[in-house]
């Protein structure tokens, strides 16, 4: 008897990000509230950082309640029904659980079950991590509508009196769907890691650590040196490489969205890729602060928004941080 063929996916050529939704923080937290604990001053931060305030969560604001919002916008614009989607992937560092799965919590809550779900820890790079793969899950024929979330509840890590990282960080969620295209619409994503900077960006301990007594709640702290130099004269790198690979010029853009990680590093990455003026450099950071996973879709979203670019146009976008993580993509702006 012969050996049966065996049946697999039937690929599909392109993909796309059909639509994002978005959800921050519903307190806002300017310089003047956070400088005393670090001894410092708004006018400190805003030339440090380009921060004036940053969105947080209250308590009772989860990081599940932002991600579930953020969802819900991106399922109802792409104009898909949520027991279409077939895949989730939520990119966090601040699930507040080992295990189960955020992801897995999420997809019940929008009523995506029995979707494959997971969660991706790239910080934050995670949501060009998460894009990446919905884009190989929609091609390969796997999944016909992927969910991407990037968010994260970082006031839940921060010391107040840490230097390094506390007066940056945000609170949101960023979701996007990703689904089959007749064009291209995702390029091929550059992306990886440098571990031999693993700790320039991480917890002041492990929860061995904690549970044995030999320290307090971990929170996040970093070598803002170390991050500054990586991410500006690395990252360009990455950037360029992504225009080469997608077939884009840099003038071709509507848009570069880096992650929000600070205004210095953001302009010196713009400066860097001799951007025209024309091109449209997303700034979220100023008013929403550094939300690691979210930070690109929260700014994407905003530019379409608010009018500053249009729908069809095409976008770098560009994550990296803690690992130290990267990815970059460039895709038509839903």
């Amino acid at each position: 008897m012969s050996q049966p063929t065996l049946n697999q996916y039937s690929p599909v050529k392109f993909s796309r990000i059909y639509s994002l939704g978005a959800a921050r923080g519903d307190l806002v937290v300017t310089n003047d509230d956070i400088a005393g604990p670090i001894d410092s001053s708004d006018e400190w931060i805003q030339r440090r950082t380009g921060i004036i305030s940053r969105r947080r969560a209250s308590k009772d604001l989860s990081l599940m309640d932002m991600a579930v919002d953020a969802s819900n916008i991106a399922i109802k614009r792409a104009g898909i029904d949520a027991s279409e989607i077939g895949a989730v992937i939520f990119s966090t560092i601040t699930h507040p659980h080992q295990t189960p799965s955020a992801a897995a919590l999420l997809a019940d809550k929008i009523g995506a079950t029995p979707a494959p779900a997971y969660d991706v820890s790239a910080a934050c790079a995670g949501y060009c991590y998460g894009i990446a793969q919905a884009d190989a899950l929609v091609r390969s024929g796997m999944a016909k509508y992927v969910l991407v979330v990037g968010g994260e509840k970082l006031s839940d890590f921060l010391d107040p009196t840490d230097r390094t990282i506390s007066f940056l960080l945000a609170d949101g969620a960023g979701a996007a769907i990703v689904g089959p295209s007749d064009t291209p619409g995702i390029s091929p994503t550059v992306w990886g890691s440098d571990g031999s900077h693993w700790d320039a960006v991480g917890m002041t301990a492990s929860l061995l650590e904690l549970r044995d007594g030999e320290s307090g709640w971990p929170t996040l702290v970093q070598d803002g040196a170390t991050v500054f130099k990586w991410a500006v004269w690395e990252m360009v790198k990455v950037a360029k490489e992504a225009l080469v690979v997608a077939g884009v010029k840099a003038e071709e853009l509507a848009a570069i969205v880096t992650h929000q990680a600070n205004i210095r590093i953001i302009d010196e990455l713009a400066k860097q890729l001799e951007v025209p003026s024309g091109v449209v450099i997303a700034r979220d950071i100023i008013y929403t602060g550094n939300t690691s996973a979210a930070s690109v879709p929260l700014a994407m979203d905003a530019l379409l928004t608010s009018g500053e670019v249009k729908s069809g146009g095409l976008a770098l976008q560009i994550g990296f941080g803690a690992g130290l993580a990267f990815a970059a993509q460039v895709v038509v702006l839903p």
